[in-house]
């Protein structure tokens, strides 16, 4: 199916934004590993992406708004259509010299996403979806998983990392999903779990505490995939809570019932010995 005019944009965009962040990938894995000199090195390369994606973007649909990682939002004078934009999602993984990260690019219309890209440009493989056309990995039609049995299914997620909250949380829910499931996967790119759970890669997943610019492009594309997708409480507030939880219609109903049950022990107190 050729990419509409709109995604032939998005497309363009990360490719450039993406033959940078790859030449920078290639000189982070000949530094030293160091807190200091690779991490500076890494924000460099995601603000080098980030500026590429706006200025492609602003050239191409001139007027419409933004919700970048590093700039945040920037208003336009279309008020009905904003960009919502992760140059670099993975940047652990990029800093490590791990093949894992993504650009990840959405479009809000009316505060609905209608369309999404992921770009991981070292793996060459570029997810599309746009509402109602389904969703598409290299121009190959993508679907969620068919499985509906949590014991042979694998699930990804995110762990909060140092400096984020809901350790304690996280330890619970995956406690659970861990002892129902046929395994539980982390890539350290949210962008590229909910894109690997579009292409059944993955059979579900969750994650908490994430920013609309980590997930805008994956919702669009599990539900384009023929997936669910929501809040962990089933509701559609997954921007207002960063929680999300996604898969087809049967594993994503029984991830939610685990979750729920999960933090209803943590919740519930402790027994008198």
């Amino acid at each position: 199916m050729p990419a509409s005019a709109l995604m032939n944009v998005m497309i363009g965009a990360a490719r450039k934004a993406g033959r940078s962040l790859a030449r920078d990938f290639g000189e982070v894995e000949h530094l030293q590993v160091s807190v200091k000199g690779p991490a500076n090195f890494v924000t460099a390369a995601d603000l080098r992406a980030e500026e590429i994606i706006f200025a492609e973007l602003s050239r191409a649909r001139p007027g419409y708004g933004f919700l970048m990682e590093e700039r945040g939002e920037i208003k336009g004078p279309d008020g009905t259509h904003r960009w919502i934009v992760d140059p670099l999602d993975g940047t652990t993984n990029f800093l490590h010299s791990i093949p894992i990260f993504a650009i990840s690019i959405a479009l809000e219309r009316d505060g609905e996403l209608v369309a999404g890209l992921i770009y991981n440009p070292v793996m060459n493989e570029t997810f599309t979806a746009e509402k109602g056309q389904g969703a598409f990995l290299n121009d190959k039609r993508i679907r969620v998983a068919a499985r509906t049995e949590l014991a042979t299914s694998v699930i990804g997620t995110g762990i909060p990392h140092s400096g984020r909250p809901g350790h304690e949380r996280f330890l619970g829910e995956v406690e659970t999903v861990m002892g129902t499931s046929a395994g539980v996967r982390r890539t350290g790119s949210a962008a590229l779990d909910l894109a690997w759970t579009a292409a059944g890669r993955f059979d579900g997943f969750w994650e908490n505490n994430l920013h609309p610019w980590d997930m805008a492009a994956g919702i669009v594309m599990v539900k384009e995939a023929g997936g669910y997708v929501t809040d962990t409480n089933g509701k559609d507030k997954i921007f207002e809570t960063g929680g999300i939880v996604a898969g087809n219609e049967t594993i994503h109903l029984k991830l939610l019932k685990l979750l729920k049950a999960a933090n209803a022990s943590a919740a519930s107190p402790a027994k008198a010995g």
